[in-house]
């Protein structure tokens, strides 16, 4: 690779036309110029350079060098003119990893607080796998991750777990499926067709242990990656799915679909990963700090399984 220091020495002395007036330009001494004029002749395998007496004159290869120089100089001006005239209240720019399986109305509800800062923030959103996210977080591509779990274990990437708050699960359908399991939940979901997060969700394998614990035993007949895919087949009537209870009124009004029941024995996670380990990038503050006052909820009171048993 060029080094661009040896390169504007050369752009220099091609410009002022000898190593003497380059060297009073650059406030270095002829011996210097000339030995890092050299180092890159020869890091480029070319002679830059032509000596006719005391003077220089540019070889072929050193005419087309510095044409480029030329180029590469000038924009390099360009960029620092621009960068000083830059308004001085231009947007922050924040950029945020989504992992894929986080419901996108939670993932709005932890962001928004970003967007209500004193100073303009313009934010970046990418959705994609928690590895290729946590990839780029390591790149600083991106300054924050929200995933429905902490860095997994396999994952080995200097960054940093802040839980933005934990809450119960709901369960939805369309008003038809739904009515009649009401009344007997969660006992009543045993043989009703059931719409799941995939495996490489966290809360699949909580749902499963809760089911299993209470022996109730849905037919599943689907599992999705995307949580607003598994919605739209649940508004279709297709089964009965889930999702966090504190957006369980914002499920019903975009959906048209209505709560069956809730539990808070399995419980859904939302962090914050970031390469701080103390936060200071206001945006991510306001985030952790808004997300905790309305992620901790319980979820509605409603009769436990062993009620529910009792009272059969």
């Amino acid at each position: 690779m060029i080094n661009y220091k040896h390169l504007h020495y050369f752009w220099v002395v091609a410009n002022e036309g000898s190593i003497a007036r380059a060297s009073e330009s650059l406030h270095l001494t002829p011996q210097t110029i000339s030995g890092q004029i050299s180092v890159l002749e020869e890091n480029l395998g070319e002679a830059l350079f032509n000596r006719v007496g005391r003077s220089l004159e540019l070889t072929e290869t050193g005419r087309l060098a510095l044409s480029y120089a030329d180029e590469i100089f000038s924009l390099g001006g360009e960029l620092e003119q621009m960068l000083h005239n830059l308004p001085d209240h231009r947007p922050h720019v924040f950029k945020v990893g989504v992992a894929d399986v986080v419901p996108k109305s939670i993932a709005y509800r932890l962001l928004a607080p970003s967007l209500k800062l004193p100073q303009a923030v313009r934010i970046v959103c990418r959705e994609n796998g928690i590895d290729s996210l946590l990839a780029d977080l390591a790149l600083h591509k991106l300054d924050l991750v929200i995933s429905d779990g902490p860095i997994p274990h396999n994952v080995n990437v200097r960054s940093y777990n802040h839980q933005l708050g934990e809450c119960g699960i709901s369960f939805f359908a369309v008003p038809e499926i739904a009515e009649p399991l009401i009344e007997n939940f969660p006992h009543s979901l045993t043989g009703a067709a059931l719409l799941l997060p995939s495996e490489i969700t966290v809360v699949q394998a909580r749902l499963l242990k809760w089911f299993d614990k209470h022996r109730i035993y849905p037919q599943i007949v689907g599992e999705f990656d995307d949580s607003a895919l598994m919605k739209a087949f649940g508004q279709a009537g297709t089964g009965i799915f889930i999702a966090p209870t504190p957006i369980a009124a914002e499920v019903e009004k975009q959906y048209g679909v209505v709560v069956i029941g809730a539990t808070d024995e399995v419980r859904e996670q939302f962090y914050a990963i970031s390469v701080e380990r103390k936060i200071t990038h206001p945006a991510v503050a306001a985030i952790t700090e808004t997300a905790r006052e309305w992620l901790f909820r319980e979820a509605p009171v409603l009769p436990s399984p062993a009620t529910n048993r009792k009272n059969k």
